[in-house]
């Protein structure tokens, strides 16, 4: 699937549910079954700046494509990283690059969000960007 069609997907699966709190939980959930991130994978160089919370965030290529897993010690933010992973990981680094993440405003996720969790946000989004700029640089 594409980025978009995967955007879409979460885009869909947040309007069945009207209420914050039953939102809230379901990113508690996908948090809950995010895959543990290996703890050789938290370290400092892993650490998201920007985030009041720690999040780690590890990157790995395949075949061309990026690949991404992660953690973090607060469980809204571990959903929020969860629902990033799913909708960028497996796709190249040029399609990462390109992609306007708009669900993002569509779910109306940042601005439920405390302006601290805002800028965390922010900073994995820009942080699996960066990733993305990197893998491209290294490519012939």
């Amino acid at each position: 699937m594409t980025i978009n069609e995967l955007q879409d997907e979460v885009i869909e699966d947040f309007s069945t549910l009207s209420d914050w709190m039953d939102k809230y939980q379901m990113l508690i959930d996908l948090g809950n079954e995010l895959d543990p991130l290996d703890e050789r994978y938290k370290t400092q160089s892993n650490l998201i700046d920007g985030c009041q919370s720690r999040v780690w965030l590890q990157c790995d290529e395949q075949e061309g494509k990026l690949y991404f897993t992660a953690d973090s010690d607060a469980l809204i933010v571990k959903g929020i990283i969860a629902l990033l992973i799913r909708v960028v990981s497996g796709h190249t680094p040029q399609e990462i690059m390109d992609a306007e993440l708009y669900f993002i405003d569509r779910i109306g996720l940042h601005e439920h969000l405390s302006p601290t969790r805002a800028n965390g946000l922010l900073a994995m989004v820009k942080q699996m960007k960066m990733y993305a700029l990197a893998f491209q640089a290294k490519q012939p």
